[in-house]
């Protein structure tokens, strides 16, 4: 059943209600190349990028030679044109992590920037011996970037954040501890208490209904559907990376998919600042982009939730107006619309079972 709760001390905990699948199936990564190609070819729009067989990476990862052969933490650092505050936020990032009790790397993805990024990233690797970079030769999107960063990761819990010194990443130490404290949770989200990003005033409202429909498809409460910072385990989160589109809205899928299979989440609060430099989002694509990929995965896990609904919804209306009609003529007649109505939703029914059908007897995620 679901359950969440808000205590007193400002965390929110939330779980699922559909069921995990009894042996999920285990994927080989593809290459960097092949993933980050796929991601920006046409022919395979966000959320259709599929992992391939594995082959010889064409991208050369830098770094990382005099740091833990074995660390506990990797964290996953896109960078796009962030070549003003990269530094700033490698610097404190590593200064949280060095005063904490793990082993950890940095892995810092350059998403093809146009600017500097690349060369500040390779400048501060003598300095950082945690840091390892990989660079892109074309864009993929910070999906892409987080997607193959979490295949190439060597921790065991694996960290998203942001390059652009929005989120608190000196809080980093503290959602690792609880995934090591704690087993009963397999993710930890920073969840803001504030919007300080673009076009607020459309923001706002949008991310509220967008996260009110992801509630209701989930069965679950959450807080913050969409952060970018969030520390989960990389085992767990390995069957679903392929699901993941390459835009911001792969934040959202991962989410989602750990709720939609027994991985309960826990929400910490935290202050969310204003970016530095300038925002990627574009407000009516990524929106629009969110709520298709919220739909999406709900299908993909539990489509009966979306499609039974409106289902039942045709067939009652049609039901009353088939009573209405018999009424009024006062013969079996029944008006065209009726019939509409009527065979709508069974056909509606009928291909939500069928695609329930698909997904109980789906081998693995």
């Amino acid at each position: 059943m679901s359950n969440s709760s808000t205590p007193s001390d400002g965390v929110t905990r939330s779980s699922a209600d559909t069921a995990v699948p009894a042996n999920p199936a285990p994927i080989e990564p593809a290459t960097v190349g092949e993933l980050a190609g796929r991601a920006a070819d046409p022919r395979h729009p966000p959320g259709d990028v599929q992992a391939g067989p594995a082959r010889p990476s064409s991208y050369q990862m830098e770094g990382g030679e005099t740091g833990s052969p074995d660390p506990f933490v990797t964290v996953v650092l896109p960078c796009y044109n962030e070549e003003a505050h990269v530094l700033a936020e490698i610097e404190r990032i590593t200064a949280a992590l060095d005063a904490s009790e793990f082993d950890y790397e940095l892995l810092c993805i350059d998403d093809a920037s146009t600017d500097g990024t690349l060369q500040v990233l390779r400048a501060a690797l003598p300095r950082f011996p945690h840091l390892r970079v990989l660079p892109f030769r074309r864009n993929g999107g910070s999906g892409t970037a987080r997607r193959i960063g979490t295949q190439q990761a060597r921790g065991t819990v694996v960290v998203w954040t942001d390059a652009d010194m929005t989120y608190e990443n000196e809080r980093i130490p503290e959602l690792v501890r609880i995934l090591r404290d704690d087993h009963s949770y397999d993710q930890v989200v920073a969840a803001r208490t504030s919007e300080q990003g673009t076009h607020r005033w459309a923001r706002v409202p949008a991310k509220w209904i967008i996260r009110k429909i992801a509630e209701w498809l989930t069965a679950s409460r959450i807080p913050d559907l969409n952060s970018g910072l969030r520390a989960f385990r990389r085992e767990i989160s390995l069957p679903y990376l392929r699901l993941l589109p390459a835009g911001f809205s792969c934040v959202t899928t991962l989410t989602i998919a750990f709720l939609a299979n027994q991985h309960d989440i826990l929400y910490v609060e935290s202050r969310y600042a204003k970016r530095a430099g300038v925002s990627k989002f574009h407000f009516v694509r990524d929106a629009y982009r969110y709520i298709l990929q919220v739909l999406r995965m709900v299908m993909y896990f539990d489509p009966l939730r979306i499609l039974m609904p409106v289902a039942l919804w045709l067939l009652g209306i049609g039901i009353v107006k088939s009573i209405v009609d018999l009424v009024r003529y006062q013969a079996p007649y029944l008006a065209n619309n009726t019939v509409l109505l009527v065979v709508s939703g069974l056909m509606i029914a009928t291909l939500g079972l069928l695609a329930d059908l698909i997904v109980r007897s789906r081998d693995g995620v």
